[in-house]
């Protein structure tokens, strides 16, 4: 089956609205955030417009409402294949870790450690660390292979052991793109009995998550990465969410899984998550995506899947056009895997003049950004990478492909990027 990205291109109008100077949009920092597809802002207009109401009414709006935060669970359980009063929803994924992990760290005493991973974004290193350093807690860390495309997995039974009370990694790298092997990481930690974080965030995007296969305890995840609005989640198995004490107003209900969001929600982005996953869940069948059609949970999970499959064999084809295009300019200097298995379709590089020299790559950015294309520069908060390849205060460039970038874009790029090499002489 062919796949449809001019038809996919045509629900999102961000890549079709040109700049002041008639550029059209090339968007390479899908990591940092993806467009939206018209049938969620649609959604969430209509429900601002129409029924605007706080959680808990008895008026029409008001019922809509809860009917809406509903399906938002059901839809969040469909995605990472968990039951729908195992996730709850927050401003943000970070918002969400720091959140959660002062609740969880309570429970652990002196002598205790936790181990985190090197090849995180710090949100998932920060909101334990803190909490950790709190408790008096030790934090031990997971390192990266020489090259920093990987972790150091031979490294594990040293960092593990019988006071080990958590292990947290992210499933996938959002600066190398690097996938995490996740069922070594977890088997490490079950055979001491440690609990086990995962920050799907980057992951979920280009994989779709599945929860009870990855034997987790929590996982975070966030629409706006893959073309619904600003809403973070999380998933934790019930009986953590019934056990921990999260950190609440008094009045509020302590009902799971309602008594882990704080203040009122954002019903509006709820109701364009509900879109998006629908929006998802028809990408496999059909030409035209849109509402997708009713039926049970374990359908719409089915369609998911279907749908992942077919995007992931077009991201691996645009995996393998770009990191091509890059092997071909001796110029640029690619961290992480030279592949387009075992990687998201996100890229981390530097351009290096004929003195090995790195050249500025806030400056390249913005040169890019002049001809209205998005090019990310710095650290993207996975310090410890850079760290690890020399490079944190120099930054990098890091561009990432989204399931409506197409061959013609990656084209565009590379004539760009040639036209920055003669005019630099790079």
């Amino acid at each position: 089956m062919t796949y449809p990205i001019d038809t996919i291109r045509s629900h999102f109008p961000a890549l079709h609205h040109a700049d002041a100077g008639g550029q059209l949009p090339l968007f390479l920092d899908g990591p940092g955030g993806s467009q939206v597809p018209q049938a969620v802002l649609d959604v969430m207009v209509g429900y601002l417009g129409r029924y605007n109401s706080n959680f808990g009414g008895y008026a029409d709006a008001g019922l809509r409402t809860s009917t809406l935060v509903g399906d938002a669970r059901a839809a969040a359980a469909d995605w990472l294949g968990c039951a729908a009063d195992e996730v709850f929803f927050g401003l943000n994924s970070t918002s969400l870790m720091f959140n959660l992990s002062r609740a969880v760290a309570r429970t652990w005493q002196a002598g205790d450690n936790i181990v985190l991973s090197r090849m995180d974004h710090f949100s998932h290193v920060s909101s334990w660390q803190r909490a950790a350093q709190e408790q008096g807690v030790a934090v031990r860390f997971v390192p990266l292979n020489a090259d920093g495309s990987d972790l150091d997995y031979a490294a594990l039974p040293g960092l593990v052991d019988g006071r080990t009370r958590l292990l947290a990694f992210a499933l996938a790298s959002n600066v190398t793109g690097s996938f995490a092997d996740a069922a070594t990481l977890v088997r490490a930690a079950r055979q001491v009995g440690a609990w086990v974080s995962i920050d799907a965030v980057h992951g979920a995007v280009h994989q779709l998550v599945d929860v009870r296969a990855l034997d987790c305890d929590f996982l975070f995840a966030s629409a706006y990465k893959l073309g619904g609005p600003h809403l973070g989640m999380c998933y934790g198995k019930r009986e953590h969410l019934q056990s921990l004490r999260p950190y609440k107003v008094e009045p509020a209900a302590e009902a799971v899984p309602g008594r882990w969001e704080q203040g009122t929600q954002s019903f509006e982005a709820q109701a364009g998550f509900i879109a998006m996953i629908d929006y998802w869940a028809q990408l496999a069948a059909l030409e035209q995506p849109g509402p997708a059609a009713g039926g049970s949970a374990a359908a719409r999970r089915a369609r998911l899947q279907a749908s992942y499959a077919r995007v992931h064999e077009y991201e691996l084809g645009i995996s393998r056009a770009v990191l091509q295009g890059l092997r071909q300019r001796p110029g640029v200097r690619l961290y992480g895997h030279d592949s387009a298995h075992g990687r998201s379709p996100t890229f981390a590089f530097n351009i290096v003049d004929g003195s090995g020299v790195i050249c500025d790559p806030y400056a390249i950015s913005q040169w890019f950004g002049q001809r209205n294309v998005a090019v990310g520069s710095g650290n993207f908060y996975a310090l410890d990478i850079l760290r690890h390849l020399g490079i944190a205060d120099t930054g990098l460039l890091r561009i990432g492909c989204l399931h409506y970038t197409s061959h013609a874009e990656i084209e565009r790029f590379f004539a760009l990027l040639d036209e920055w090499l003669a005019e630099h002489g790079a």
